[in-house]
């Protein structure tokens, strides 16, 4: 089963150090990374920087139209307005049905602000006390969301890319 995280860092830089971190962890075996994204919000920026993982290509990967579209709900949707509201309550109502609840986009994006950074990761297989381990003194703040192998199918099938 793959869970679905996100991890708050208190600098804009933190995500991408984790990130690192994660794959020497994978390389030792200690995590399976999926897929992960990061956001980097610098302090005076109106909105975040997103990025995918390196390889998206990878066997599991979400892809970028999984990614948008989280993003979109945690950091854009809520500049547009009102406009959109009924088709906003239509995407959260999807996402929903795969696992990721508007309690977790809501706490997202209370948590990630200017002048923080946060990773977003698909996982499974960890090593839980040598994984956190490595994450001792980071300051990272767990916001998670466990998905069931129906939801990450739905997941997956909802989000899965050509190619």
């Amino acid at each position: 089963m793959a869970t679905l995280t996100a991890w708050r860092f208190p600098t804009p830089y933190g995500a991408d150090d984790a990130l690192l971190t994660l794959e020497k962890l994978q390389g030792q075996a200690l995590i399976q990374v999926q897929d992960a994204a990061v956001v980097s919000w610098e302090p005076g920026r109106s909105k975040p920087k997103t990025r995918e993982m390196h390889s998206t290509k990878k066997a599991g990967a979400l892809g970028g139209g999984f990614w948008g579209l989280l993003f979109g709900l945690i950091f854009f949707v809520p500049i547009l307005g009102l406009a959109i509201g009924a088709a906003t309550g239509a995407l959260f109502g999807s996402l929903a049905d795969v696992g990721i609840k508007d309690s977790f986009i809501n706490s997202v994006r209370e948590k990630v602000t200017p002048g923080t950074s946060a990773l977003f990761l698909l996982s499974s297989d960890a090593v839980f006390d040598r994984v956190k381990a490595e994450f001792e003194g980071s300051e990272a703040q767990l916001i998670s969301t466990n998905l069931s192998r129906e939801q990450e199918d739905k997941l997956r099938a909802a989000f899965e890319e050509d190619g």
